[in-house]
Formats: C-alpha cells, sequence, structure tokens
C-alpha cells in the first residue's frame, strides 16, 4: 500500500506539471485535435464530384440522354464541353478534368441499326486510384442506361453502348506508379524536417547553443551554415529514391532531370525554412521533435499524395495552397510520368518559393530575437 501511495503521488505531481506548464498543455490537446480534423476530413478513398470534360459530336437525343445521366449524379461534376477529342489535353494535363467522355458523329446511328455504339472514355492515369474507381462508376452508369434502352426496345434490337477506356501517362492504372512517384517528396519532408527542427532546439538542450553565439559569426551566417548540412541530405535522398523508383519499380521516367532536382531542391529549401522556423520556437529536443511531428503528418496527408486533394472539403483545399509537399508531389508526378519540362514546373516552383521565404524569414527574426 505504501509503494502504491508513493507511485499515485508520483503520478499527481507529473500531472500538475503538464498542466501548469502552458507548452505541456498545448502539446497534450493541440496535436490531437489538429490530427483529429485533419485525418478525419482529409483521409478519405471516398471518390466524389469527379470533374470530367464532355466531346459530343453525336448531339442527338440518345447522346444527350445518357450523357444527362452523368450529369445527374453525385459522382462527377462536369467542367466543360468540347468540340473535339483534340481539346481534351487542355483539361486533363493540368487536372482541370480528370476523365474525358467522347461520342462520336455516329453514336445514334450505330444504335439504332442494332450495332453496338461506343463511349470512349480518357482518363487520368496518373492518380490510379481516383481514375480506376471513376472508371467503375461509368461502367455502372452505362449498364444501367443499356438495360432501360433493351427494356424500351422489347428486350432486344439496340446493340447498346461499350465503353472504350484510355489511361493517359499510366496506361495499366497501377498504383505503384502512383505511390512511388510521390514518395521522393514525402522523403525529402521527413529528412530536412527532422533534421532542420531540432537543429538549433538540440544545441540549446545541450549547452552547446551559447558557443556558438560567441563564435565570430552572425545569425544569418549561424542559420546558412544550419541549413546546408539538411538541404544537401534531403536533395541527394529524393534523387536516389527517384532513381530507385526508376530502376526497381519500372516507373516511366519522361521527363528531364533538371526539372525534377529544381522541384526537389525547392521543396527541401521550402521545407527548411519550415523546419528552421519550428527549431527556433522550440527550447528543447522533445518540443523540436513534436513540433516537427506536428507539421509532417498534416503536410503528407493534405499533399495529395495518397488521397486527391478535391475530394477534402473546400476550406480544407484552401489550406492546401500554403502546403509546399502539394506542389512537390505533384511537380515530381509531372517530371516522372508526364514528361514534364524545367519550363513545366515552374508553376509549382513559385508556391513552393514563396513559403520558403516567408518561414526562412520568420525563422531568422526569431532567431535573432531569442538570442539577444
Amino acid at each position: 500500500m505504501i509503494w502504491l501511495r508513493q507511485v499515485w503521488a508520483l503520478a499527481i505531481k507529473e500531472f500538475l506539471t503538464i498542466l501548469k506548464d502552458k507548452r505541456s498543455r498545448f502539446l497534450v490537446i493541440g496535436p490531437p485535435l489538429i490530427q483529429f480534423f485533419v485525418f478525419g476530413y482529409a483521409a478519405t478513398f471516398d471518390v466524389q464530384d469527379v470533374a470530367y470534360a464532355v466531346v459530343d459530336q453525336d448531339r442527338s437525343p440518345e447522346s444527350r440522354d445518357l450523357l444527362a445521366r452523368f450529369a445527374g449524379s453525385r459522382n462527377f461534376e462536369c467542367v466543360a464541353t468540347l468540340d473535339s477529342p483534340a481539346e481534351l489535353r487542355a483539361w486533363i494535363d493540368p487536372m482541370h478534368a480528370r476523365l474525358g467522355l467522347c461520342i462520336a458523329a455516329d453514336f445514334s446511328e450505330r444504335l439504332h441499326s442494332g450495332r453496338p455504339a461506343e463511349l470512349q472514355v480518357v482518363a487520368d492515369g496518373r492518380n490510379s486510384n481516383v481514375s480506376g474507381i471513376a472508371l467503375g462508376y461509368v461502367q455502372a452508369i452505362v449498364a444501367d442506361w443499356n438495360r432501360e434502352l433493351a427494356t424500351t426496345r422489347g428486350g432486344g434490337g439496340g446493340g447498346g453502348v461499350e465503353v472504350v477506356e484510355r489511361s493517359w501517362y499510366n496506361p495499366a492504372l497501377q498504383s505503384r506508379w502512383f505511390i512511388v512517384s510521390g514518395l521522393p517528396a514525402q522523403l525529402v519532408l521527413v529528412v530536412v524536417m527532422l533534421l532542420t527542427s531540432l537543429s538549433v532546439a538540440r544545441e540549446r538542450e545541450q549547452g552547446t547553443f551559447d558557443q556558438t553565439l560567441v563564435a565570430p559569426l552572425n545569425g544569418v551566417q549561424i542559420l546558412i551554415g544550419k541549413s546546408v548540412p539538411p538541404f544537401l541530405f534531403g536533395l541527394v535522398d529524393g534523387l536516389l529514391l527517384s532513381a530507385g523508383a526508376v530502376a526497381w519499380f519500372g516507373v516511366p521516367f519522361t521527363g528531364t532531370v533538371p526539372a525534377l532536382v529544381a522541384v526537389l531542391g525547392v521543396y527541401a529549401l521550402a521545407v527548411l525554412g519550415i523546419g528552421l522556423f519550428v527549431s527556433s520556437l522550440s527550447a528543447t529536443l522533445q518540443q523540436g521533435l513534436l513540433g516537427s511531428f506536428v507539421v509532417t503528418m498534416p503536410a503528407v496527408i493534405l499533399s495529395g499524395f495518397t488521397t486527391p486533394i478535391e475530394n477534402m472539403p473546400r476550406w480544407l483545399q484552401a489550406a492546401t495552397v500554403a502546403n509546399p509537399a502539394r506542389y512537390a508531389v505533384a511537380g515530381a508526378r509531372a517530371v516522372l510520368l508526364e514528361g514534364a519540362e524545367l519550363g513545366t514546373v515552374v508553376g509549382f516552383l513559385v508556391p513552393m518559393l514563396a513559403v520558403g521565404a516567408v518561414c526562412l524569414v520568420s525563422a531568422g527574426w526569431l532567431f535573432r530575437l531569442r538570442s539577444a
């Protein structure tokens, strides 16, 4: 009994210590709440409101009736009506549309003559999960329409509609290509974030930070010196993983090496700024670790690495705009699967540079403030 009372007294003391310290209170309440809402809203494999573009060259009552089934489904959202299949690339390449539905000019003629008519579906294979599920929805809608057509014609007389599928950038819809092509960005995030978020906090805890401050170096020099190793480690690891994805898993490398280096390098710089900002806020190694965890997990979930961003709530989609991992994952996949070159990935580089600049400036200001 005495032993239990002693243990209980120590436990009470630890509880009071945690509750009295505002940082500890936040660590108990803040991260779980953040993870709860981020995972609850973002981590979903449900596919809704799949953006698609329509090419209806027949413009018959039959083609309009079939397309109305897609327009009335909660799983699809029509974003464009085009004149020719050649215009699909301008919508699918920038991911404004995930699918293209193409109806040929002889669609109704073939139906009335008892021959099968074709509905060509062009899918964006870069996200194999979304494309595979969306193609399943297409098959279900077409099968239902065929049954009604057969009933209307008394059980026969019509050939029905056949779905002809074609997936761009990933013809076999291999999920491995989708996952592995986004892994280099995640590796850069973990390596750079951990190394930088613990950098200053580790020295503060070990008592060596004061020795660094009295050295003949200014604050900017110290930050740059601490930034170079994590940056290089992250960039090299990301490039090595990209090479492994191509050599080991057979992911096609259709872009250029300078484009891949630019995407991963600028991304490492952005993560570097975030990590230094976390490290400047942290007084101990434990706080640095927890801060790194709080940032890393939501960044991965909100990057579109496994779950599509367009399936998230609107307010959460807006939050991903400030997430550099979103642009790094999309940029890496563009280089590996789409054949993107240096000029093509500029749109991914600018947002990451902006995030990196803001975080680096903030980290430098905090560093000087806490070093004064």
